[in-house]
């Protein structure tokens, strides 16, 4: 099992930044690809951004590219999503993921953190 832990969501105004962070617990073998998920109210789940094991390989959604930067560093079993620039369309929980897969789909990952929530003002 792998227990993942998100911080750093609150509220922000538009064209601001912010950071968040992911902390996994347990079994590593759980944490080889790891991503970021967002959820508006009434609204599905949405990829954000994923990143591999080595950090070779990134991947974003249209939406972010250019503004976000995934990072991890596994000797602190930590992820980080850099948010910059940031919209009032930003405006969602934000979710941890983990897997054994770095993909931009929701079946790829088997963990998932309890999300914390990013509000960008107008």
């Amino acid at each position: 099992q792998v227990q993942l832990v998100e911080s750093g969501g609150g509220l922000v105004q538009a064209g601001g930044s912010l950071r968040l962070s992911c902390t996994a617990s347990g079994r590593t073998d759980g944490t080889y690809g790891m991503a970021w998920f967002r959820q508006a109210p009434g609204k599905g789940r949405e990829f954000v951004a994923t990143i591999s094991w080595s950090s070779s390989y990134t991947f974003y959604a249209d939406s972010v590219k250019g503004r976000f930067i995934i990072s991890r560093d596994n000797a602190k079993n930590a992820m980080y999503l850099q948010m910059n620039s940031l919209k009032p369309d930003d405006t969602e929980i934000y979710y941890c993921a983990s897997g054994r897969l770095s993909a931009p789909t929701m079946s790829a990952y088997d963990y998932w953190g309890q999300g914390t929530q990013v509000t960008v003002s107008s």
